[in-house]
């Protein structure tokens, strides 16, 4: 995509020269210009579980509860939702007069469908749904959802579960669910009509994406929506993104290189905000193949011995990768849930330093004095400066004698060898949808059968840690869950099928016009942002 910039650093020179120029730049006016380093591969809300494809479909579509920027949920299509007294059904009470993009009257018929199509095969938010038992719909504005067994976390699963309208659907042959990953043309991938704050004017993929105002939406007594149009422009180099908001060109920086986030401070027309996000970044290692398709070692995979894992976990000086890598925009972390959500425990957080002399010892002990080689693979364009994290990994794990050969990619390749167990060793972050461990352990530790397990490229596979698993999404007594999942977080910890790095600390940038806070799961719902008053 053309900018009107030339080379990034002759850019940002000439924008911080002309920085007053911002005043100018029509920051103030309604249209929020948003840059972000990657786009989202579908307008299907039910095609990716990833965050930018879910920050994308925020705008337009909507949950039955939908949570705000700090996390808390509130109602959205569902106005109040009931445990009856069958313990494993759920009411769900529906908004009165709502209507979709295209004037069609939203109804529990849209809810059903909606929902069956999330837990559908093709889906990739079935896992938030593989409780469910059937969905009924009671009346227009009433809706049930009986659970196999007691559900407690069901309302918290919904909250990336976006509602499309039944008949839309069916009547553009979009009942089934895209599936990007096959490069299938599918009509909800670039177009919509959802009952959001915003609708879709247009669609240009990695390009720009334009969206209005919906001026009839139901909640325009209840939220600022003060912004008018969203123009949404996917710019993956970070030096490129903060010249295009010095030289006025866009307004939001979703995606502020750490590099930048100090001297941006510094500028008048600029405002910055930083908050931890409920994310946490880590290594994943492939423990379950017989050896290692990127390694040299053949007949065994290093992976598979804990001693090997061990050394990778001590040959990493977290404290070194905040100051140097992240530039103080990242909290070390001892285990993969970060503070935000149901089950952290700060006794589990501890970090050792690292200790090069016992990682080494430990890779002798398990029969590999001279190391083993081996393939990294990263992202470079999702997770804050994870190109120059994959980097600095590979030279402290070059250390104790591994020759990690670091390759970075687009997320939208990664995701998919990830989801089908193709790489050996890879960096990957977990924002917690739910704000529960439970969702972690789903999706990263249990078995990968699909609904479960669908993102552990890892092999581990361990039934008594699947069945403890189960038991978190049938149990009501939230002491004894609680008891379970602390039971859970001290074992995995121990068996280190990841190697936790830090959470991760999130800045945006804007014009000052502009005030965004750090949404917790960094997807900012623009309904909810005020203009500024100067």
């Amino acid at each position: 995509m053309k900018h009107g910039i030339g080379g990034s650093a002759r850019a940002l020179l000439a924008a911080i020269l002309v920085i007053l120029g911002l005043t100018s730049a029509g920051a103030s006016a309604r249209t929020l210009r948003w840059a972000r380093s990657i786009d989202a591969t579908s307008l299907d809300p039910h095609a990716a579980n990833t965050g930018p494809n879910l920050l994308l479909a925020h705008q337009i579509y909507e949950p039955l509860i939908v949570r705000q920027t700090d996390g808390k949920m509130v109602p959205a299509l569902a106005v109040s939702w009931t445990l009856m007294r069958d313990p494993t059904v759920w009411e769900f009470k529906l908004r009165p007069d709502v209507t979709f993009h295209d004037g069609a009257r939203f109804d529990a018929d849209d809810v059903v469908f909606s929902l069956e199509r999330a837990r559908s095969s093709r889906s990739d938010m079935r896992s938030l749904l593989s409780s469910v038992a059937d969905i009924a719909k009671v009346d227009d504005l009433t809706v049930r959802i009986r659970t196999i067994g007691p559900d407690p976390l069901l309302p918290n699963n919904l909250t990336d579960i976006l509602i499309l309208d039944r008949g839309w659907a069916e009547a553009n042959g979009a009942t089934a669910v895209h599936d990007p990953a096959r490069g299938e043309q599918h009509p909800a991938a670039a177009r919509a009509n959802g009952t959001g704050p915003y609708l879709l004017v247009s669609r240009q993929p990695g390009t720009k994406t334009v969206l209005a105002r919906n001026e009839r939406y139901w909640g325009r007594g209840e939220v600022p929506l003060e912004i008018s149009e969203i123009v949404y422009l996917p710019i993956g180099d970070g030096n490129e993104r903060i010249a295009a908001l010095l030289a006025g060109e866009v307004d939001f920086v979703q995606d502020v290189p750490v590099h930048h986030v100090e001297r941006l401070r510094q500028i008048g027309m600029v405002r910055v905000t930083t908050s931890p996000e409920n994310r946490s970044i880590f290594l994943a290692m492939n423990v379950g193949a017989p050896e290692l398709k990127s390694s040299g070692v053949k007949g065994r995979n290093p992976f598979a011995d804990l001693r090997v894992r061990q050394a990778v976990h001590m040959a990493i000086d977290r404290g070194r990768l905040q100051r140097e890598v992240m530039r103080g925009q990242s909290v070390p972390a001892g285990i993969i849930v970060p503070p935000f959500s149901n089950g952290y425990a700060a006794e589990l957080d501890g970090w050792a330093r690292a200790d090069l002399d016992k990682a080494r010892a430990l890779l002798r002990e398990a029969g590999f004095p001279e190391g083993f080689d081996v393939a990294l693979h990263c992202t470079n364009d999702r997770y804050v400066n994870d190109a120059e994290l994959c980097d600095a990994l590979a030279a402290m794990l070059g250390s104790i004698g591994l020759k990690v050969r670091p390759t970075t990619q687009p997320a939208a390749q990664h995701f998919g060898q990830v989801r089908r167990a193709e790489l050996d060793f890879y960096l990957l972050g977990w924002g917690v949808t739910t704000f529960d461990s439970e969702y972690i352990f789903s999706l990263l530790y249990h078995t990968n059968t699909g609904p479960l397990g669908g993102w552990n490229g890892t092999g581990y596979s361990n039934p008594a840690v699947d069945e403890l698993i189960h038991s978190l999404r049938s149990e009501v007594d939230q002491a004894k869950r609680n008891a379970t999942i602390a039971s859970l977080w001290r074992r995995l910890k121990d068996e280190m099928v990841y190697v936790p790095l830090h959470n991760q600390t999130i800045t945006y940038a804007m014009h000052r016009d502009f005030d965004i806070p750090v949404d917790v799961s960094s997807q900012p719902k623009m309904k909810f942002i005020s203009l500024r008053r100067m």
